[in-house]
């Protein structure tokens, strides 16, 4: 398993992912709307993939204080 700041880094490297698609997403809707529906789709898919690397990283952050 990951250590603690493995994961940090990860989500660090995910957000900063997720807010270019979003933006992408954005600065595209007015001129090329499939574009923009498919950079939403992947800002999607890593907010999916973050949360669930929050969920993880509470876990980890738990067990090592429970021990």
């Amino acid at each position: 398993m990951k250590s603690h700041s493995e994961i940090k880094t990860h989500q660090l490297i995910l957000q900063q992912k997720y807010k270019q698609l979003i933006e992408q997403a954005y600065n595209f809707r007015q001129t090329d709307s499939a574009l923009s529906d498919f950079s939403e789709y992947k800002a999607i898919k890593l907010l999916n993939k973050l949360n669930r690397l929050k969920y993880l990283n509470r876990e980890t952050l738990l067990t090592t204080t429970s021990n």
